[in-house]
């Protein structure tokens, strides 16, 4: 699969969710769409990101926005997360990679010397006719969940 670039539709993938949702991704046309990409659950970064969202989620509301966090882990390990920290939205478990792939978010991670496959922290933003909009890459979690707003509202525009 080649990697999406920005102008391009929503892969017409489905997905396993939270709340026993299980649903193709081109079926979200009509709302915005945050798809953000995370390593793993219950960790500092990936919490906190996930707060980060959380905290923010009436404004992402108004702006006709479904957010949508993704990482490698099954849906017992979301659910945990998801209700642990009181997340209104849905974690995708993308146990087979098939998400991952298609966005390009796998890289090779060192991490004491060792080496592994992992999740590179990856937000992607689909207008309400699931084109791809905004993509970031490398994501440092302090202040992200503000640049995505900011950014959001300049869609509206």
């Amino acid at each position: 699969m080649n990697k999406l670039e920005i102008g391009q539709p929503i892969p017409d993938l489905s997905v396993e969710a939270t709340d026993d949702q299980a649903f193709r991704l081109t079926e979200l046309k009509g709302k915005n769409v945050v798809l953000y990409f995370y390593p793993k659950d219950n960790t500092p970064g990936c919490t906190t990101e996930g707060q980060d969202f959380r905290d923010h989620y009436d404004e992402f509301e108004a702006l006709n926005t479904v957010i949508l966090g993704v990482s490698r882990d099954d849906l017992k390990s979301h659910e945990n997360f998801k209700n642990k920290q009181c997340f209104p939205f849905d974690l995708i478990a993308d146990t087979e990679g098939a998400l991952c792939s298609a966005f390009d978010v796998i890289r090779e991670k060192n991490l004491y010397g060792k080496k592994s496959l992992g999740i590179e922290r990856s937000t992607f933003i689909f207008d309400e006719h699931g084109i791809l909009r905004r993509e970031y890459r490398k994501v440092k979690v302090e202040n992200h969940v503000l640049t995505i707003l900011k950014d959001l509202r300049t869609l509206k525009g």
